[in-house]
């Protein structure tokens, strides 16, 4: 049993990794920026004891350090860290460089770098230091995008931050492995998360599933069940890999 930290865990691709893993018999500290009452339900959804709540607004490193200490504290260690949560792309997140003002770009590029980059960079800094201290093997693991690859148009900040984020994990990857911690990032096409539900049931939904060849979007549970096998004992060996996971639907050599 292995004790997991998963950033972003109160839903969607974030839940989905809580759930997995706690079935595989991991304790989960399932984070949360603001809504409780969603951690607490996946919480209650998870197999086995021991599982936490822990809260914190990833653009303070004051709050990313209060995160793991906070989850030490809880599970008694961190072997696992899961870097999932991000300020995702939405109508309110646009910032098209030919559609929106100077004041919305600098907006958008500082709040989403500083969850979506920095604040994993934070994390995997504290949770790296943690296992080093203690002498401990473990794994991190990065929820990337497939955006950081054919580009966001709509989205610059986000496919930046993405493949930044992939970046950071194969610097890691390079320094931490003397430690005996394997870090890897998993880039997923689109993903059929609650938050996106709205998209897949209107008019873009069929343009979305035909990105696929196999005519469809993936689940938050097929990343999950990537995680797993990411952070097992049998996937060291895969260290500073970025995973392409999205169902053929952009292809790179």
């Amino acid at each position: 049993m292995a004790n997991v930290l998963v950033t972003g865990g109160s839903r969607g691709i974030g839940g989905a990794i809580s759930r997995v893993l706690a079935a595989r018999g991991d304790a989960v500290a399932v984070h949360f920026g603001s809504d409780r009452s969603a951690a607490e339900q996946v919480i209650g959804e998870l197999d086995g004891d021991g599982h936490m709540a822990v809260r914190g607004d990833l653009r303070d490193p004051q709050a990313a350090a209060d995160i793991v200490d906070a989850a030490v504290t809880g599970l008694g260690s961190i072997d696992i860290l899961v870097n999932n949560a991000a300020i995702a792309p939405s109508d309110a997140t646009a910032h098209r460089v030919d559609a929106v003002d100077y004041e919305s770009w600098q907006r958008v590029w500082n709040e989403m770098l500083a969850v979506n980059l920095l604040g994993a960079a934070n994390l995997s800094y504290l949770v790296a230091r943690h296992l080093i201290d203690r002498g401990a093997p473990g794994s991190i693991v990065n929820i990337g995008s497939r955006g950081a690859f054919r580009g966001e148009p709509d989205f610059p900040a986000y496919g930046a931050g993405k493949a930044g984020l992939h970046a950071l994990g194969q610097s890691l990857a390079l320094a931490l492995a003397p430690h005996g911690i394997s870090v890897t990032s998993i880039a997923p096409g689109f993903i059929s998360s609650e938050r996106q539900s709205s998209k897949l049931s209107g008019e873009a939904g069929d343009a979305l599933r035909s990105q696929s060849p196999f005519g469809r979007v993936g689940t938050p549970e097929e990343v999950a069940h990537a995680v797993a096998y990411l952070t097992s004992p049998e996937a060291v060996w895969a260290s500073g890999t970025i995973l392409d996971f999205n169902g053929a639907s952009h292809l790179r050599t």
